[in-house]
């Protein structure tokens, strides 16, 4: 019962872009299309779930036994740049039409405050190994919801007649104020 909470809570009650505001760059930028939304989505989840491995490991086997835990945002900033490296190389082979479409936005994963946020999340909250994963992969699943959804809103915004004033940023900040706002009806859940 604690993982269903725990997935629950960060997908829609905590979630990190609607809730707690981490990530707000990717989550405006990449949310054009609901296609370059799942790509990124799908990225940041694989990132932010091995960057939870990561983050632990060496928090507990190598920080914590060597007394530099000061240095945790450091090495989480350089273990998150390694994978969101791995992961652009990866998809640069497999799949290059969403390598494209991701532009900048896929190195910008390493600068995500989500990412890095969630990394030393697990480390305050003091979580166990797989409640970590868990944690970081529902964490992820909620980025890439409340992103598929944006964009899908945004998408049938431009079919819609919106005064030009609000065209653009202003209807999807305003958007994203409404959907953020939707969100906080689960917050009854957990």
């Amino acid at each position: 019962m604690e993982y269903v909470l725990i997935i629950i809570g960060s997908i829609f009650v905590n979630n990190i872009v609607l809730a707690q505001f981490f990530g707000i760059c990717p989550f405006l930028g990449v949310s054009n299309r609901v296609e370059t939304s799942l790509g990124m989505g799908a990225a940041v989840t694989f990132v932010m779930a091995l960057a939870a491995v990561a983050a632990y490991l060496i928090q507990y086997y190598v920080l914590v036994p060597l007394h530099i835990e000061y240095m945790q945002t450091i090495v989480f900033i350089l273990v998150i740049a390694m994978l969101v490296q791995m992961v652009e190389l990866v998809l640069k082979k497999v799949s290059p039409p969403l390598y494209q479409a991701l532009g900048i936005f896929l190195p910008l994963i390493t600068t995500n405050c989500a990412v890095l946020g969630v990394a030393l999340l697990l480390v305050q909250k003091e979580l166990e190994l797989l409640q970590s994963v868990v944690y970081s992969t529902a964490t992820a699943i909620g980025f890439a919801l409340a992103l598929t959804i944006f964009a899908g809103i945004r998408e049938s915004l431009e079919l819609e007649d919106v005064p030009p004033a609000m065209r653009g940023l202003p209807i999807a900040i305003i958007t994203a104020g409404i959907l953020a706002m939707a969100f906080m009806g689960f917050s009854g859940l957990v």
